[in-house]
């Protein structure tokens, strides 16, 4: 196909009608460049392409939890909880001659307020640690007098809140929204207490003694303190 148009020995003109020298022009015969056929699909590719990335990124829906069933263990021991957990008192037992610390997760300790019940999620370790002996098997006392103790707690005994727990426990021994559990140093559980039933004392200790503080023990005098 020929066509009446410049021909162009050097550069051509532009869409704008510019041109880049304008010397060397002249007129003749000009051939015009053939289409490239198209295939009659090719311009729904790229749209297919696109619908089908999205599609492929769409995220899966989440499945519901399973449904809540009374017992220990519905609480799972955090792994990094000895460095993100807040240690907020300790006891020394003079008896059973152990030390007792008491962590927090840092989200209750930031949510809780005082005179309130303690907030959903908040999670309670209490850390039993062996003291340290003379010769004559007495605790050794720091300056302060408080027990030297061995650094790796020997049990690990646990409280946790969550709305929606405490359904289906007896009305004599529930303690709110609350579940208890006990841990070895591993964080693996102690052996037997892996029931409802299993941590019983636990219930009827705390609903016997602070139903007010919403069954908690350091913790809540922690929160209401004076300040």
């Amino acid at each position: 196909m020929v066509r009446e148009g410049f021909a162009r020995p050097g550069r051509c003109r532009d869409r704008h009608g510019q041109c880049g020298a304008g010397a060397g022009l002249t007129k003749g015969p000009m051939l015009a460049r053939p289409e490239t056929p198209r295939e009659p699909g090719a311009i729904m590719r790229p749209a297919i392409v696109l619908a089908l990335l999205i599609a492929g990124a769409t995220p899966a829906p989440a499945q519901a939890p399973p449904p809540y069933t009374p017992g220990p263990l519905n609480i799972t021991m955090p792994a990094d909880w000895a460095t993100r957990f807040l240690n907020y008192s300790s006891i020394d037992n003079e008896q059973r001659k152990i030390v007792r610390r008491f962590y927090v997760n840092p989200e209750a300790l930031a949510a809780a307020t005082p005179g309130a019940p303690l907030p959903s999620g908040t999670m309670i370790v209490m850390a039993d640690h062996r003291a340290r002996l003379d010769a004559q098997g007495n605790p050794l006392r720091d300056l302060r007098g408080r027990f030297m103790y061995e650094p790796t707690p020997f049990l690990l005994s646990v409280q946790e809140k969550r709305d929606g727990w405490g359904e289906g426990y007896p009305a004599d021994i529930r303690n709110g929204n609350w579940e208890y559990a006990r841990f070895n140093p591993d964080l693996s559980r102690q052996a037997g207490m892996d029931t409802a039933g299993s941590m019983r004392p636990c219930f009827t200790c705390h609903l016997g003694v602070r139903p007010q503080q919403d069954f908690a023990f350091d913790f809540w005098d922690y929160v209401n303190r004076p300040r």
